[in-house]
């Protein structure tokens, strides 16, 4: 029999051979990875600490100190590294560091001492004092790097001055108790003149009252996609809202009750991206509304309701309703209460052709725009913006960028161009100027344009100022030249009359998906903040050709260009695997073409901004933004044909659905993807997701702040304040507080406009990718109101709740 001693040996030996292979196994694995990114041009690091680590592994078994000192060395080196490429950055130096710190703390644990000691206690206390030094000097570092930001920007606001002067011809302001369009007002400011809510008060907010819709994604003959995006409509004693599955719904504003609803009958099949409503559209009613400024084109009739409620539809309709019953207004289209946005349409197939966004109201126009399937097939339906009589629904004006000139209403035997860049965001109005805004995008496919029409190149990725009488354009503002990268023109464009020095301008301001904040003149789109043409990287796919330049605005959130320190990851692998892949994927900067290899896009479609825009105060001349930063690989794959599906294949979820990616007719389908690590984590460190204050006058960042936690996107519900990106626009109030629901996490958050400091949150009970709006309601009360729903394709937890805050009756 063994003696006692042996015994007690055995297990601390057994633990220190294991300790030594997992060791070993990490050098391996380090070792041989970074040699393979050393090879690709990358960081030897890895191949060193990988060598390190295996000649730890071999040391410690035999029980010497020289084991401890090689892993020491290894920590040290790292740490030396780690803080050369990033700095006193928390996520980056954690992500370099954590398996690492984690391993030598199991080697200083009394187990390990012992098996060591009973081996050999020769040169053991300096190594592992050594050890300990070095553990705690990486501790020493991400302690004081917790709660620094490399990207946070501290400053405030001017004080709030008396607001400029509007044009004289200027329509008058709605009333600041009501929330009368989608966007606030024509204008899409996402701005209430309501100042009862402050940074002093805003804490005390409470829920007043939560109204549950019905309407819940997984009922029959969804799509793929379901998202609760509305921002209510508040007239009067009444909000209005729709639901994903096209239902209205009015509520009483200060109580919640519901007053009506009104659900249409929808044609199925939907083979829709998305099946969503962001908003309804108001008219007062001639009763209300003045004179238009020059007569409507055609004469209207009345009607058996004056005042009207727009929903667009997910099958190509708008349909007239009247606010006080729900009923259709059955004179507007000719006595049907809806018109049909199919008419005259090309290559018309169920779901390729639908409006998620408002339509724009006018005195005398309803005008609308709608959504063309991206990268499903080069014969698509047209993105044309039609202009109709506000009370028989008669078509007045059709804009089609196939054949910009001609405006006049279309023959009933003739179609619109097919396959044009559409407008599937929301468009603003400046009546005083006759004009109204469009947003467009790209011609399908997005990442391949070698075939794209004259009107294609000219129009796509703009905004284009269409005369309300005719429909011509008077001006258009290009955001990017040939867009090869689907940054179509997400936003509604925000109109402010800025004072410059001692003139007052009537700008327009518009975000994009690469993170421009263009500011122009909106009477004729010179910049008023200063745009350059900078060199673009080329060398497109075969067939295709790329821009020499693209603009810059000189207010811009674009985020600097990616570079291999910037990889991140869980632990120091999966940070490694990003670095491979990062030299693996061709990089050039913003604006690198896609590629048969695969091209890393950054910012990537999903967009610095999307369909939420930016809030903007007229008085304090600033913009409350929303910045995010995610980066995307495209990959073009050559087709050999037009019918095989090369990019969904057997994982195409529904044969109803439309083939995305596939690009029929073009020579490449493409592979659209985030880029994640193997845990499914973005490949570059945090933060990605951000608030930030915008000096409109001078063009100027004055402050920006990380925001949101991950709370509701790792697997532990840990509330790390990472930021998050968000999708679902910011509010704010004349009081100095602006409203944000959209991030990633499920909360409604309040901030400070003069300097961006988080006042409040509340928690909601599912996903707010949608827009806050405020009203005062009957009580004398200021409410602010989210929905709460979930977005598809972010997977953020469903719902269908509508929430209204309010502060304590006094």
């Amino acid at each position: 029999m063994p003696d006692a001693a042996a015994r007690v040996r055995a297990p601390s030996s057994a633990l220190l051979n294991i300790t030594a292979v997992v060791i070993g196994l990490a050098g391996l694995g380090l070792g041989a990875a970074g040699a393979w990114l050393a090879v690709l041009g990358g960081s030897w690091y890895y191949l060193v600490a990988g060598f390190g680590l295996i000649v730890a592994a071999v040391l410690l078994p035999r029980g010497s100190g020289a084991g401890l000192w090689a892993y020491a060395a290894v920590v040290a080196f790292t740490l030396v590294w780690a803080l050369w490429e990033v700095g006193f950055d928390w996520w980056p130096l954690a992500a370099r560091g954590d398996v690492f710190f984690v391993l030598g703390v199991f080697l200083l644990t009394p187990w390990v001492a012992r098996a060591l000691g009973r081996r050999s206690a020769a040169g053991v206390a300096p190594a592992r004092g050594f050890l300990g030094v070095v553990l705690l000097a990486f501790l020493a570092a991400a302690v004081f790097s917790w709660t620094r930001d490399a990207t946070r920007v501290e400053g405030a606001m001017p004080a709030p001055t008396a607001a400029a002067a509007a044009p004289a011809n200027a329509a008058p302001a709605p009333p600041k108790d009501d929330w009368m369009a989608y966007g606030g007002n024509g204008m899409g400011q996402r701005y209430s003149a309501l100042d009862q809510i402050t940074p002093a008060n805003v804490g005390e907010l409470q829920e007043a009252w939560h109204f549950r819709t019905g309407d819940v994604r997984g009922q029959s003959g969804d799509p793929e996609e379901t998202t609760f995006e509305v921002t209510p409509l508040k007239i009067g004693e009444r909000l209005f809202l729709c639901t994903p599955h096209q239902s209205v719904v009015a509520l009483n504003a200060t109580t919640g009750q519901q007053l009506w609803r009104y659900t249409p009958e929808i044609r199925r099949p939907l083979a829709l991206q998305h099946l969503t409503c962001r908003g309804l559209s108001y008219d007062p009613g001639r009763a209300v509304r003045p004179a238009p400024a020059s007569p409507s084109p055609t004469p209207a009739a009345s009607g058996d309701c004056d005042a009207k409620l727009f929903m667009p539809t997910a099958d190509g309709r708008v349909i007239a309703l009247n606010p006080e019953s729900g009923r259709p207004c059955m004179r507007f289209g000719g006595g049907t209460g809806q018109i049909d946005l199919w008419k005259n349409m090309p290559n018309a197939k169920p779901g390729s052709y639908y409006s998620t966004s408002p339509v724009v109201v006018t005195r005398s126009l309803v005008i609308v725009g709608g959504t063309v399937l991206d990268n499903v097939s080069t014969k698509e339906t047209s993105g044309v913006i039609r202009a109709f009589d506000i009370d028989t629904g008669a078509l007045v004006w059709n804009w089609d960028s196939g054949n910009p000139d001609d405006t006049a209403p279309i023959a009933a035997d003739r179609t619109y161009t097919a396959n044009s860049p559409n407008s599937w965001s929301i468009s603003s109005v400046d009546e005083a100027l006759g004009l109204v805004y469009v947003p467009t995008g790209n011609q399908p496919p997005d990442q391949w344009g070698g075939k794209r029409s004259e009107g294609a190149e000219r129009y796509s990725s703009s905004v284009v100022a269409l005369d309300l009488v005719t429909g011509r354009v008077r001006w258009s503002f290009q955001t990017v030249h040939h867009d090869l990268w689907d940054y179509d023109v997400p936003s509604q464009p925000s109109l402010v009359d800025l004072r410059i020095g001692s003139e007052t301008v009537p700008a327009l301001v518009q975000p994009t998906k690469q993170g421009e904040l263009f500011v122009l003149d909106r009477r004729d789109g010179k910049p008023v903040t200063k745009v350059h043409e900078r060199p673009a990287p080329q060398g497109p796919a075969a067939g295709d050709h790329t821009s020499l330049t693209q603009p810059v605005s000189e207010l811009s959130f674009d985020p600097p260009a990616l570079t291999p320190a910037d990889m991140w990851g869980g632990t120091v692998f999966d940070q490694l695997a990003c670095r491979i892949a990062f030299h693996r994927l061709r990089y050039e900067g913003r604006y690198t073409p896609p590629s048969t290899e695969g091209s890393l896009i950054y910012p990537g479609n999903f967009g610095v901004f999307n369909w939420g825009g930016v809030a903007v105060d007229p008085v304090r001349q600033m913009a409350f933004t929303t910045p995010a930063s995610l980066a995307f690989v495209s990959k073009l794959i050559p087709r050999s044909d037009d019918t095989s599906l090369y990019v969904q294949g057997k994982n195409r979820p529904n044969d109803s659905l439309p083939a995305l990616n596939e690009n029929f007719g073009a020579p490449f389908a493409v592979q659209l993807r985030a880029f994640t690590s193997v845990f499914g984590l973005p490949c570059q460190a945090p933060p990605w997701g951000h608030v930030a204050g915008a000096d409109l006058r001078t063009g100027r960042v004055v402050w920006k702040h990380r925001n949101g936690t991950v709370r509701d996107s790792s697997p532990l519900p840990l509330p790390f304040a990472m930021g998050v990106p968000s999708l679902g626009g910011p509010m704010m109030t004349a009081g100095g507080v602006a409203f944000l629901s959209g991030t990633l996490d499920y909360y409604l958050r309040a901030y400070d406009v003069a300097n961006g400091k988080e006042l409040w949150r509340s928690r909601l009970p599912a996903g707010g990718q949608a827009t806050p709006m405020s009203y005062r309601g009957s009580d004398g009360r200021q409410y602010v109101v989210v929905a709460a729903g979930g977005h598809g394709s972010l997977g953020t937890r469903t719902g269908d709740h509508v929430i209204a805050y309010a502060l304590p009756r006094r």
